[in-house]
C-alpha cells in the first residue's frame, strides 16, 4: 500500500497494524478529502474484516452510513481477500462522483457562521497538514499586528499512555496570543503521525494582563466533551499562557469513560512535569480551599 499511495499512506503504529490513509478526488487539486482509518486484526484477512474509521468534516448522517454500507459489502464479496485497495478505490470513486455533481463542495468561506468555519478547518487540518499550513501561514500574516507576540513558541511532548491499543500523547506550548495558537497547531500537523491521529483534542488559557481576564477556549476534534474537559482541568489547575494538545491513536477497543481519564492525566503529567502547575496534590488541596471559600462567602450571604 506505502508503494501505491506514496505519502497518502501513513503508518501509525506498525506493531499494532494501524494505518492511516488520506484519500481525495484528485490528487493535485483535491475537493473533497477523507482519512481512513484502519487496524488490521490477526485474523485479517482470513476471517475478519478490519476494522476501520471515516474522518471527514462533510460525511455525515446518511451519505456516512451509505459508505459505511458499501465498504462492509466489498468485505462480504471478497472474504478471505485483501480488501484495503478495494476500499481506498471504492471511497476515492464517491469523492470523484462528488466533484462532479453540480453542488457545492465543503468551502468553508462560503459558510455564514465563523464558528462553522473554525470547526471545519480544524477537522480539515487532520486530513491535509500540507494545505492547511499554508491557509494558517497566510491567515496569520493576513491578520498580524505590532502588538502580538507572534514567534513559533517552542513545543514539547508527553510521554505516552497506551490502553487496550489505544495511545493517548500529550503536546505542550507556551501562547500569549491567539495566533501563536494556531502556529503551533499547524506544527503540530506536519508530523504526518499527529495529523492522522483519530482526535486532536487542544485547550488554551491566554492571561490578559490589562482586562485581568483569561482568554481561552478548546478544541472536542470528535471526541465529544473531551476539550471542554481538558479545558476544566486547566481551570481548576490555573494555569495560564500555555496550551495543550492530545493526541489519540483509536486502537479499535472501545475504552468508555477511560479515555477522559488518559486525555486529562496526559495533560495534567505534561503540565506538572513543565512546571506551569504545583504537584496534582498540592493543586487538589487548592481547589478544596476555593469550594470551602465559597461555602463560607454562602453562609455570610444567609
Amino acid at each position: 500500500m506505502a508503494a501505491i499511495y506514496g505519502e497518502e499512506w501513513c503508518v501509525i503504529d506498525d506493531c499494532a497494524k494501524i494505518f492511516c490513509i488520506r484519500i481525495s478526488d484528485d490528487i493535485d487539486d483535491p475537493k473533497w478529502t477523507l482519512c481512513l482509518q484502519v487496524m488490521l486484526p490477526n485474523e485479517y484477512p482470513g476471517t475478519a474484516p478490519p476494522i476501520y474509521q471515516l474522518n471527514a468534516p462533510w460525511l455525515k448522517g446518511q451519505e456516512r452510513a451509505d459508505l459505511s454500507n458499501s465498504l462492509e459489502e466489498i468485505y462480504i464479496q471478497n472474504i478471505g481477500e485483501s480488501i484495503l485497495y478495494l476500499w481506498v478505490e471504492k471511497i476515492r470513486d464517491v469523492l470523484i462522483q462528488k466533484s462532479q455533481m453540480t453542488e457545492p463542495g465543503p468551502d468553508v468561506k462560503k459558510k455564514t457562521e465563523e464558528e462553522d468555519v473554525e470547526c471545519e478547518d480544524d477537522l480539515i487540518l487532520a486530513c491535509q497538514p500540507e494545505s492547511s499550513l499554508k491557509a494558517l501561514d497566510f491567515d496569520i500574516s493576513e491578520t498580524r499586528t505590532e502588538v502580538e507576540v507572534e514567534e513559533l513558541p517552542p513545543i514539547d511532548h508527553g510521554i505516552p499512555i497506551t490502553d487496550r491499543r489505544s495511545t493517548f500523547q500529550a503536546h505542550l506550548a507556551p501562547v500569549v496570543c491567539p495566533k501563536q495558537v494556531k502556529m503551533v497547531l499547524s506544527k503540530l500537523y506536519e508530523n504526518k503521525k499527529i495529523a492522522s491521529a483519530t482526535h486532536n483534542i487542544y485547550a488554551y488559557r491566554i492571561y490578559c494582563e490589562d482586562k485581568q481576564t483569561f482568554l481561552q477556549d478548546c478544541e472536542d476534534d470528535g471526541e465529544t466533551a473531551a476539550g471542554g474537559r481538558l479545558l476544566h482541568l486547566m481551570e481548576i489547575l490555573n494555569v495560564k499562557n500555555v496550551m495543550v494538545v492530545v493526541s489519540r491513536w483509536y486502537g479499535g477497543i472501545l475504552l468508555g469513560p477511560d479515555r477522559f481519564k488518559h486525555i486529562n492525566n496526559c495533560a495534567r503529567n505534561i503540565l506538572v512535569e513543565k512546571n506551569y502547575t504545583n504537584s496534582p496534590e498540592e493543586s487538589s488541596k487548592s481547589l478544596g480551599k476555593n469550594k470551602k471559600v465559597r461555602k463560607d462567602k454562602k453562609k455570610n450571604e444567609h
